[in-house]
């Protein structure tokens, strides 16, 4: 009987020194639309995190919570006591603050170029970019997971309805839905591959070893994937141009952005356990090689923690629409 007794008293002082709190969940609206970028903390504690572009979440911590705060810009902050939820799958819905809709603001214009604290917070970056990213080490190494997919678009009913596809209507079971437009596709080709890739800074040389590869669609696949690879490079968001269908787009955080973009300090918030300021960037001439969008930035690394990049609409690129990074 002691040899019983002991073994469930072991467990439970191993349960208790390992114990943490885990939350898991996405953040919606009242319409049940993903919210993105919804900061999200235990109370009363500096350990946060943002749901990502479709709202997802996740959070945790070795110390014990028993409530979450989320808040968001034009929506009413709420407080989950996790005792009233499943903290491993959390439906969390954001409810809009009618009383400060005035606050919303629509940046458009020229920005200035003094007395400006995004672009002080860009100096910064200029400042502190060689000391972040992989030139901070001399030797370096990284997992890379790379997808390369082509899609049917504009798929509607009329499309699918269409006589062509009679006894073939199985092929629209997979269906897909684009997050950043929202229009609905049909995937006809995939390529997956991941690799590790090694490097040192100090010789220049870096080696990729493939670890695996899959494919379905065409049949002559790597001369289209070739295809596609030699229209864009690999970026470094600290670099001043990026190179996308052979062109040169200026990079919002370029040392000569300044001229190209307008600048806004829009927010502060948690990014992963790191406290940053959310800068918002669009052109400030037409017809030029430019993105539009928005980064997030650490206070006190100045390391770009998370950046979205579009091509503005009058970027005259050839044969392409729409440019999302």
């Amino acid at each position: 009987m002691k040899k019983l007794l002991f073994l469930p008293i072991l467990i439970f002082f191993f349960t208790v020194s390992w114990s943490q709190t885990q939350v898991n969940g996405v953040v919606v609206d009242e319409r049940n639309e993903p919210l993105p970028f919804v900061t999200i903390s235990f109370e009363n504690s500096s350990e946060g995190t943002m749901s990502d572009e479709v709202g997802v979440f996740s959070l945790q911590s070795k110390q014990n919570y028993s409530k979450v705060v989320f808040s968001f810009i034009g929506y009413k902050t709420r407080i989950v006591p996790l005792a009233e939820v499943d903290p491993q799958n959390m439906k969390i819905i954001m409810k809009e603050e009618t009383e400060s809709l005035s606050e919303v603001m629509i940046y458009s214009g020229k920005t200035s170029k003094k007395n400006n604290p995004a672009i002080d917070i860009l100096r910064k970056i200029w400042a502190n970019k060689r000391k972040n990213g992989i030139n901070n080490f001399e030797q370096y190494q990284f997992s890379k997971h790379e997808k390369i997919q082509f899609d049917i678009n504009g798929i509607d009913s009329a499309y699918i309805n269409n006589g062509f596809f009679d006894g073939m209507e199985f092929i629209f079971n997979n269906l897909d839905t684009n997050k950043v437009t929202g229009k609905t596709f049909l995937p006809i080709f995939l390529n997956e591959s991941v690799s590790k890739v090694y490097g040192d800074n100090t010789t220049g040389k870096e080696l990729e070893v493939l670890l695996g590869n899959k494919n379905s669609g065409f049949n002559n696949h790597q001369v289209l994937i070739d295809k596609v690879k030699g229209i864009y490079k690999e970026i470094d968001v600290y670099d001043n141009y990026l190179i996308y269908f052979k062109k040169n787009f200026v990079s919002p955080l370029s040392t000569t952005g300044i001229d190209n973009y307008n600048y806004v300090l829009a927010d502060t918030a948690y990014v992963g356990n790191k406290w940053c300021y959310n800068i918002v960037y669009y052109p400030r001439r037409e017809n030029e090689l430019t993105f539009k969008g928005n980064f997030w930035v650490n206070d006190t690394t100045w390391a770009i923690k998370k950046i979205n990049l579009e091509m503005a609409e009058d970027a005259n690129v050839n044969w392409v629409k729409q440019i999302y990074i």
